[in-house]
């Protein structure tokens, strides 16, 4: 099924201008188009006395301050927040929280993972003072790792294929990395066999990110329990907890923690329905060290960067088993409802955070009355810009806004 690229704009007509150590922290335009059908029930009544104030949590005071000072840049990766999603996008009776993982210091849920794996390297000996460290990204992990190799002094190539967003090579350079484009035809698999032939060949530190246990282990210490307090918090109960994966780390170490501290929670897990890998019942091959021995047989190009490669990652693996229920995302559901949270809540997302929240949302509609559901939100849309996400956004003005602009003499 295919979405439109298109989403309606609020509150405006066409004659309107209108860490370690963290913080305890209008009526529609008549020109817009439609919605999906899954959105457009939803956001109906937007503009109208049904949509009710946001209420305000336990946030810190304004003017307080952060905290003392952090001593670098890794101390400030997690505690990040949950943010309600109102009654625009949430079905009525039921309460979403966005898991906003681009309040950690380079965006993404990925510096998580990136300082894991250094720390834990660097405990063990496997990470020697000076050494280059390598690792195989659709971007986000890239980012992170070049950023930890930044503060801490190794020096960092990356490999990523070609597919991925530019503005992700430009941040990783701008890190001080060096990235290594790979062939379109290799997918996943082609950048994590190039990292590989890399390290082996120049005796580099290889992260490993789709195999080793410090990633998962890092969102079971950290990403879990923040989930958890938080709602407790507030008195409230965890129902659902819905996310995505990449390396399935994120998934593997919260489900695993929420489901030992809250039993009853249902984790929801979403892919790609173009990329049905786990649900196709297929295990992937592998290597002696757990990496994937080629493609699996499922994966199809989908638009969802920093989900599903072309194999089923072991750290996604170990963790199956903790998912009450898999849901399929349909072609062009995360570009609409990363809009959509963008346009009704302020929030700016990836398509991967879209995707997740269009999983929120339906499982908020079959959810019983009452349910509270938290949502995985990776990265940050600026990360996005040369994708689809961005392909119905202009950079020159269009007709409204220049009707705008002709309203006074000065244009």
């Amino acid at each position: 099924m295919k979405f439109s690229m298109k989403l309606f704009l609020l509150g405006a007509s066409a004659t309107t201008a209108s860490a370690f150590l963290a913080p305890t922290t209008s009526s529609v335009s008549s020109s817009t188009p439609q919605l999906h059908a899954s959105l457009r029930d939803i956001v109906s009544g937007v503009g109208t006395s049904s949509a009710k104030p946001a209420t305000r949590m336990s946030a810190k005071k304004r003017g307080e301050g952060y905290g003392p000072p952090l001593s670098n840049i890794s101390e400030a990766v997690g505690n990040t927040p949950m943010v309600k999603i109102s009654n625009k996008l949430c079905p009525e009776g039921r309460t979403i929280y966005a898991k906003c993982e681009y309040f950690n210091p380079l965006s993404s849920v990925k510096d998580r993972l990136a300082l894991s794996i250094i720390e834990a390297a660097e405990k063990d000996g496997s990470l020697k003072p000076g050494q280059t460290v390598v690792e195989a990204t659709s971007g986000n992990t890239g980012i992170a790792v070049a950023m930890m190799c930044a503060q801490r002094g190794y020096p960092c190539v990356i490999t990523m294929a070609e597919p991925f967003s530019v503005e992700r090579r430009k941040l990783m350079r701008m890190l001080g990395a060096k990235v290594i484009v790979t062939p379109k035809a290799g997918k996943g698999t082609g950048m994590v066999e190039k990292a590989k032939e890399l390290a082996e060949k120049h005796g580099w530190f290889l992260c490993h990110q789709f195999e080793t246990d410090a990633n998962w282990k890092f969102h079971y210490e950290t990403t879990g329990p923040e989930i958890c307090n938080d709602l407790k918090s507030i008195g409230s109960n965890l129902d659902y907890y819905v996310t995505g994966y990449g390396t399935g780390g994120t998934f593997h170490g919260a489900s695993k923690y929420i489901k030992e501290n809250s039993p009853n929670t249902k984790v929801i897990l979403a892919e790609p329905g173009a990329a049905n890998l786990i649900g196709s019942g297929i295990q992937t091959d592998r290597n002696e060290d757990g990496s994937p021995a080629g493609s699996h047989p499922a994966f199809a190009a989908h638009p969802i960067q920093g989900w599903t490669p072309d194999f089923i990652p072991l750290v996604l693996e170990k963790g199956l088993g903790l998912q009450d229920e898999m849901v399929e995302i349909p072609d062009g559901a995360g570009v609409e409802t990363s809009q959509a949270l963008a346009r009704n809540e302020g929030i700016l997302t990836g398509i991967s955070g879209g995707a997740t929240m269009w999983a929120a949302i339906e499982t908020a509609k079959k959810a019983p009355e009452g349910s509270v559901i938290v949502a995985m939100l990776p990265d940050t849309g600026e990360r996005y810009l040369s994708t689809p996400l961005f392909a119905s956004i202009d950079a020159e003005m269009n007709e409204e806004e220049l009707e705008i602009a002709r309203s006074t003499p000065s244009f």
